[in-house]
């Protein structure tokens, strides 16, 4: 497959997106999904962020094996997830759950920086690797348990977390700045909600459910 191909892709993957956003909207509250986001999507290259061999799947609808007992999400939860940060073009963003890298390079396309923590020591290498082909000079990586965030260079504006803890990290809400929110998806294996967690200007803590999904345990410290 060439480029002309993947393009045609991307857009059939774009408008299933579109369709995707609708068919949820009486959940999440949103007939579509924010411009910006939808644009990224339509850009970004998923096939590179895959493995070789699933290349033809890249721009399906559907999350993907990357090793490891690891996916790539699926391409609406990915403009879901990122559509609910409300990224500015000033914020600074951490993500914990790198995988191969896809993540990152969307959110690197709207924010002004970003941090990206993965536990896995080789999605850490093959993730760096994968987005140096794009010249980021906003991006920010490395490998650990991100459960505690990352602290030297918080505060942060959003905070997107790609694994699900049962209850949401006191570390991470404690990183969130005032006006902050994060995305997430909390709960045990069989019950996990996609959830937004918002500080408010005087620092008080809301939650509210979106979907039910379906991510990978994130890991507790040792």
């Amino acid at each position: 497959m060439d480029d002309t191909d993947f393009a045609a892709l991307r857009h059939e993957m774009v408008e299933q997106i579109a369709l995707h956003a609708t068919m949820v909207s009486e959940r999440t509250g949103k007939q579509r999904l924010d411009k910006r986001v939808m644009e990224v999507m339509g850009r970004a290259a998923r096939h590179e962020f895959v493995r070789f061999e699933l290349r033809q799947l890249a721009y399906a609808d559907t999350p993907l094996p990357i090793g490891y007992e690891k996916t790539i999400s699926q391409p609406f939860i990915v403009a879901l997830m990122t559509d609910l940060l409300e990224l500015g073009v000033d914020d600074t963003v951490l993500e914990i759950g790198t995988g191969l890298g896809y993540q990152a390079a969307i959110l690197a396309h709207l924010a002004k920086q970003v941090y990206s923590i993965e536990v896995v020591e080789e999605l850490a290498k093959e993730a760096e690797v994968r987005l140096k082909r794009f010249g980021f000079d906003n991006l920010e990586l490395r490998a650990g348990n991100g459960y505690n965030g990352w602290p030297e260079h918080a505060p942060f504006d959003a905070i997107i977390v790609t694994a699900a803890p049962d209850l949401i990290p006191p570390p991470l809400i404690q990183q969130l700045k005032p006006g902050g929110r994060m995305v997430l998806p909390a709960g045990n294996e069989d019950a996990q909600q996609l959830m937004v967690v918002e500080r408010d200007k005087n620092g008080r803590i809301s939650t509210r459910e979106i979907i039910p999904v379906n991510f990978s345990t994130l890991e507790t410290p040792d």
